[in-house]
């Protein structure tokens, strides 16, 4: 009879062998399972299984400059914002102090409407003069820049006498024009004759084709922006003749007012002179009755327009001018003021205005 102790011994090791095997079984499924989920997570999440590269090391303070001079580079071939062309380029508060003549206040006042993107400023409140006065106010620091004629002798001499170096530039193109009464039958004078007039040799209209009348030649005080361009355009260093008192007309306005009066028998013997923008748009303003009773006339054969003016085949061609102290520095109000008026910015406002720009 066989021993059974044998036979038991042999079965426990055989059920002891296969619990192990179920359980490596059932520790590999785990461990697969496991990863998996790990697996999952970490591509759904990038979490910290899939690490990032290992920082580089850290720059030399060589290295750091040439990468930061390439940074800087590269923002400087950022475009720069561009502004709206309507963009403000001065506060009324900060804007430079300037003073006009009579003739250029509404372009001054069209300036500082574009430039401040202010609507309704007050003209009577910015203080403006006369040519003269603005002058005076430059001369003395009392302004930053004005709008004017070219200056006089005196003007000059008053400058170099207080240390001040005048800096002047053209800002807009401008004729100097000559007028009669619309009943007056001459429409067109020669540059020569209209000398001759002012020299006090031609007397009589009938001598340039008008009828035998004699002529009231009026001029302006010395000094004013009309008597300035009739001094150095028109006579050019040939004597001007000695007016009566009572032919030299104070108020640009005065002057028109005379050559159109109409209710006076005298009337069609005058012969005034101003700029063309103010004689064809400020007056209308002032007295458009008047002003529809005056004639320009053709100098040359060539008639005072936008056009004749801006070619230059208008012979009394001139311009008016932006004066500065040339002490002003380059980054001072008046300098960039005079910049702005000169941009493609100002003289848009410029033309706006009714004048006729450089460009």
């Amino acid at each position: 009879m066989k021993s059974t102790h044998g036979t038991d011994r042999k079965r426990v090791v055989m059920k002891k062998h296969s619990q192990a095997v179920q359980l490596a079984i059932a520790a590999a499924v785990i461990v697969v399972v496991a990863a998996g989920c790990v697996a999952a997570y970490a591509y759904f999440t990038k979490s910290w299984f899939f690490k990032p590269a290992a920082a580089a090391p850290a720059q030399t303070s060589a290295a750091a400059s040439a990468s930061a001079s390439t940074s800087t580079s590269v923002q400087k071939q950022t475009p720069p914002i561009v502004m709206p062309a309507t963009a403000p380029l001065f506060t009324t508060a900060n804007y430079p102090r300037v003073d006009a003549s009579t003739a250029t206040q509404p372009l001054a006042l069209a300036f500082m409407k574009d430039f401040t993107g202010t609507t309704t400023i007050d003209s009577s409140k910015l203080g403006f003069t006369q040519t003269d006065q603005a002058y005076t106010r430059l001369i003395q620091g009392k302004v930053d820049l004005i709008l004017v004629t070219s200056p006089s002798k005196d003007e000059l001499a008053r400058a170099k006498k207080a240390g001040v170096q005048l800096e002047v530039t053209p800002v807009v193109n401008e004729g100097f024009v000559f007028f009669v009464n619309q009943n007056n039958p001459v429409s067109s004078l020669t540059v020569a004759q209209v000398q001759d007039i002012y020299q006090g040799k031609i007397t009589n209209w009938k001598q340039v084709g008008g009828k035998d009348e004699k002529i009231e030649a009026y001029q302006r005080p010395v000094n004013s922006g009309s008597q300035t361009g009739m001094i150095g355009l028109v006579m050019k260093g040939k004597p001007l003749m000695q007016a009566p008192i009572k032919d030299i007309i104070k108020e640009m306005s005065d002057i028109v007012n005379i050559v159109a009066d109409y209710s006076s028998t005298n009337s069609v013997r005058g012969i005034g002179y101003s700029y063309y923008y103010y004689a064809t748009t400020i007056y209308q303003d002032v007295n458009a009755t008047a002003a529809n009773n005056v004639k320009l006339l053709k100098i040359n054969g060539v008639a005072p327009s936008t056009d004749s003016i801006k070619s230059g085949h208008y012979p009394f061609h001139t311009a008016y001018c932006l004066v500065i102290n040339k002490a002003a520095t380059t980054d001072s109000p008046a300098r960039k003021l005079k910049a702005d008026m000169l941009s493609n910015r100002g003289q848009t406002t410029a033309l706006e205005a009714g004048y006729v720009p450089l460009r």
